[in-house]
């Protein structure tokens, strides 16, 4: 298979990713909320997402893109989990504050 030649540099894909990554590695570091912080921690799986087509649009093989497929059914793993988490936690405390509940620990 031949490579597809883009008209964008693939630097431009990672200099993307890296500023997703990065607001969403602000989100987990700053926010409190737990809803918030499940949508950064998605920023930050969507940035590995960008690298993986990137560097599969580069190289020329379907790899990235497969692998960015699982990444996307791990996604939609997480947030069901998460959500789950959160709705135990806004029942039981009547918050969505992370700090809150220190019951919970151990």
């Amino acid at each position: 298979m031949t490579a597809v030649a883009s008209s964008i540099p693939p630097e431009w894909y990672l200099l993307l990713a890296a500023a997703v990554f990065c607001v969403g590695l602000f989100g987990v570091l700053t926010r409190r909320d737990a809803l918030y912080f499940l949508m950064s921690v998605e920023l930050m799986m969507n940035a590995a997402n960008i690298n993986f087509v990137a560097f599969a649009l580069y190289y020329g093989d379907l790899t990235g893109q497969v692998f960015a497929l699982f990444v996307i059914a791990l996604a939609a793993a997480e947030v069901a989990i998460g959500i789950g988490i959160i709705l135990v936690l806004y029942r039981n405390f009547g918050v969505t504050d992370v700090t809150v509940p220190t019951e919970m620990r151990w």
